[in-house]
This record gives structure tokens, sequence and C-alpha cells, in this order.
């Protein structure tokens, strides 16, 4: 991964992170959630990132207090850093707990462009 890809992904969780902080504060907490799934399928490759992914999840779960999000961040939280440090992750998998930890997902066109892939196939 190059500098370039690296700050084009940098610069898309930073806007998603804002978008979803921006829905949060509006009570729009499905677009929030929106925002924070698109952002996990960027981060998901890169561990500090991911971790972080999830860590804004679990603080927006709580904030709306669906406890069932909360656990499923919690065990995702501990998951990531055994699915980083062997490569096995879900590709396009939008971290959330209404679908498996271990599911691979289609990815939009928008998002396979940041992550360099090509957009007319999921191959990631």
């Amino acid at each position: 991964m190059n500098s370039n890809t690296i700050s084009s992904r940098n610069a898309f969780l930073a806007e998603e992170y804002r978008r979803a902080a921006k829905a949060a504060k509006e009570q729009n907490f499905e677009e929030a959630w929106h925002h924070l799934e698109r952002a996990h399928v960027v981060a998901q490759d890169r561990f500090g990132p991911h971790c972080v992914a999830h860590w804004r999840m679990l603080r927006l779960a709580w904030r709306v207090g669906d406890w069932r999000e909360v656990c499923g961040q919690m065990f995702r939280l501990a998951l990531a850093p055994l699915g980083n440090a062997t490569g096995k992750l879900p590709v396009g998998n939008t971290g959330r707990s209404n679908v498996s930890a271990f599911t691979r997902m289609e990815i939009e066109p928008e998002i396979r462009r940041v992550l360099g892939l090509p957009t007319n196939r999921n191959d990631g």
C-alpha cells in the first residue's frame, strides 16, 4: 500500500467519522451507523484503524443503549488483533453485530475505489 493510498484512506475515514458524529449529534443514529460501517470496511485491513472503527461503534452503541451491539462490539474488539495478525478478515464486512463477524460482504463501488480495487468486481 503506497502513501497516496494510505492518505486517501485516512481522509475517507476522517470524513466518515465527521459525518457519523454529526448524525449522532442530530440523533440520526441510522445515518451515524451507516458512516461507521463504511469506515469499518476501509479501516479493516489495518490494525489501528480497525480497532478505532470498532471503538467508535462501541461508543455509539453505548450511547443509544443497544446492549446487543455493545456486546457485539466488545467481541469484535477482542477478535480484531487475531484477524489482523492472521490476515483472515471477512472482506467488506460492515463490522456491526447484526451480521456475523466472519461473513464476507459486497463492497460498494465508491469504497472499492478508496481501497484501490476494481469497481466492477468483489474479489477483495
